[in-house]
């Protein structure tokens, strides 16, 4: 009999699984797959705080951060402190970032401006050519996803014991009975972590929340040499409209305004370019973003000429070889980190993170399991 059963290992519900263990529970987690396949492997791996906006929001990504940090060192999976990088080689994007930077500065968030020559010593394959101005930060984590999910579980089956049943798809929850893979489990408690396809179990409670489906196309280089580091994962000017943390700059406006003016397409796609690095030296590079019944089933090669035509625009490596590509699609809740719900007594859903869903794993899961479980 179990204390607690997670459905899916994805990144959320290992998330939970470790919160869970680490009470003295007794867990099990359920993954209809061999290995979790969704958007938990399919992203940049980055821990990224400072693309949540101030305020509540953003303490849960630093509690996430701290949280990851823990598990990273306890389970030493590879990961690196590397920070982030923004560019800026418009004047309206080092508006924004000279608005960002005071603003960090005012809820005691450390950022740094740097000049076109001082970038250079902190990431040498950023291109200077009609470089303005960067900020970085020193806050952000890299980690590799498809390490971490590949990983993990035999982490915490030997940590904790936690128990992996994967070819298990969950197909009816009566607790305290669980229907996988033609075999029934006892629980006490089910936690359904299976992002947007929460609609195989309880599809009317999934179409209450308000749950945006995106769509996203992605690709990843060959291994670069090992001395060729990229140092602070980057990200060009079109984040800047990108992600929430950047709408508190009344700036952001005309930088949205000439984008939409000069390049409706970018726009269209919803494309801003960012750039990580694992540790086998292999670079991720996206992305775009179709939202509903805009998604397309097919990939665009349009969409990832736009992303590397930007991409050549901030990052020199003349011959960058693409070795796989990839799209990914998720829930996202338009104004919340995430939602939870509870479409039956024991059964407690947790969804709609987006694309942060690595960086507020943890918290989120911390956050949710204390609301239910109180803090024994």
């Amino acid at each position: 009999m179990l204390d607690d059963a997670i459905v899916g290992a994805g990144i959320v519900g290992l998330a939970h699984a470790y919160e869970l263990a680490r009470r003295g529970r007794k867990v099990g987690v359920f993954e209809r797959t061999p290995r979790a396949q969704g958007a938990s492997v399919r992203n940049f791996g980055m821990i990224w705080p400072i693309g949540q906006p101030f305020g509540p929001r953003r303490q849960l990504a630093e509690r996430s951060r701290t949280l990851w940090l823990e598990l990273l060192h306890e389970s030493r999976l590879w990961h690196e402190q590397v920070g982030s990088l923004h560019l800026a080689y418009h004047e309206d994007e080092a508006a924004v970032l000279e608005e960002f930077a005071a603003l960090s500065h005012e809820h005691g968030f450390a950022v740094e401006l740097l000049s076109r020559d001082t970038i250079r010593s902190v990431s040498p394959r950023v291109n200077r050519r009609g470089l303005n101005l960067g900020l970085y930060s020193r806050f952000e984590l890299c980690v590799d996803p498809r390490e971490v999910v590949r990983t993990l579980p035999a982490w915490l089956a030997n940590r904790f014991g936690v128990e992996f049943h994967f070819e298990r798809r969950v197909i009816a929850i009566d607790l305290p009975t669980i229907h996988a893979g033609g075999e029934r489990f006892q629980a006490s408690r089910v936690w359904i972590c299976s992002g947007d396809e929460l609609d195989g179990l309880f599809p009317e409670v999934l179409s209450t929340l308000g749950l945006v489906r995106t769509k996203l196309q992605m690709m990843r280089s060959t291994p670069l040499a090992v001395s060729e580091r990229l140092g602070p994962m980057l990200a060009g000017g079109l984040t800047l409209r990108h992600y929430e943390s950047f709408r508190a700059c009344s700036s952001q406006a005309g930088l949205k305004a000439r984008i939409a003016r000069e390049s409706p397409l970018l726009d269209r796609y919803g494309i801003h370019v960012m750039v990580s690095q694992n540790g086998q030296g292999e670079l991720t590079i996206g992305d775009s973003h179709e939202y509903g019944d805009e998604i397309d089933l097919f990939d665009q090669a349009a969409i990832e000429r736009m992303i590397r035509e930007y991409l050549e625009g901030f990052l020199v490596y003349p011959e960058l070889e693409i070795a796989s590509r990839w799209h990914g699609t998720y829930a996202r809740h338009p104004s919340r980190p995430y939602v939870t719900a509870r479409p039956a007594q024991g059964v407690v859903a947790v969804t709609g993170f987006g694309g942060a869903g690595m960086t507020l794993s943890l918290a989120a899961a911390s956050e949710v399991i204390a609301g239910e479980l109180g803090d024994s």
